[in-house]
């Protein structure tokens, strides 16, 4: 079975536009757990746009409590900044259980391409090495049609997170036969170098299954805009226990 991890950032969205705590971060990621998701996902960003540093303090201990697994992406590049200790010393307060690295600027709206290795590789290696000192397992944020995942595992990495954003687009637009095909052999290909394979961004209950089925033993699909938005509709416990369902 596939593992859900529900990315929380977007309740922070919500709540720093009106400022205060409400809504409350913990308190959803206790509602996604209680319907039955194994894991809780956050992304800080050095500009605080959405989960800020004690959120991630907030959530760690409560992931740990409940004994489900915690995910703290980021940019291990991305230098410390006031409210903002940087990737690596967060993860080595918090010990969460899994660290996904994304290369993402500051000016990027969201995650939109994965690691170039022959350019960030040995910059990521000592990296890497850190975080698994800290018990994280590691994941790398990867384009499907990267010639070279199989390098993550040279770097010291566990795994790879399959960057989904095209075969959304594909889907949406009614033909991903092409991007299916593209992803299945990067799984494929990061499987036969001895990395497991999670996928997020822009999955969705329209286009879950079709992935799922196409790409194979996809461990974790980390899931955030879509089941948030799709909660505004039919209820967090709801969409939580859909993807539950679906996977």
């Amino acid at each position: 079975m596939t593992y859900l991890s529900v990315n929380v950032n977007k309740i922070a969205v919500l709540r720093n536009s009106r400022g205060g705590t409400d809504p409350d971060v913990v308190q959803a990621a206790t509602a996604c757990l209680d319907a039955g998701a194994h894991g809780i996902t956050v992304h800080p960003r050095p500009d605080r746009r959405h989960i800020r540093a004690e959120d991630v303090f907030a959530l760690s201990t409560l992931t740990h409590a409940r004994g489900v697994e915690f995910n703290i992406e980021g940019n291990p590049f991305a230098p410390p900044r006031e409210g903002y200790p940087g990737l690596l010393p967060l993860c080595e307060q918090t010990r969460p259980a899994q660290a996904t690295l994304v290369p993402d600027g500051d000016g990027q709206l969201t995650s939109d391409h994965g690691f170039d290795f022959s350019r960030d590789g040995e910059r990521l290696r000592p990296l890497i090495a850190a975080l698994k000192l800290y018990g994280c397992r590691v994941s790398l944020f990867v384009d499907a049609g990267n010639p070279d995942i199989a390098q993550a595992a040279a770097l010291g990495a566990d795994r790879v997170e399959l960057y989904t954003g095209p075969y959304a687009e594909a889907h949406a637009a009614g033909d991903a036969t092409v991007q299916l095909a593209l992803f299945a052999d990067a799984a494929r290909r990061a499987q036969a170098a001895g990395l497991g394979v999670n996928a997020g961004h822009d999955l969705s209950q329209e286009n879950l299954r079709d992935f799922l089925q196409a790409v194979p033993d996809v461990l974790e699909v980390s899931i955030g805009h879509a089941l948030i938005g799709e909660a505004l509709y039919q209820g967090l416990d709801a969409t939580v226990k859909g993807y539950i369902h679906l996977l």
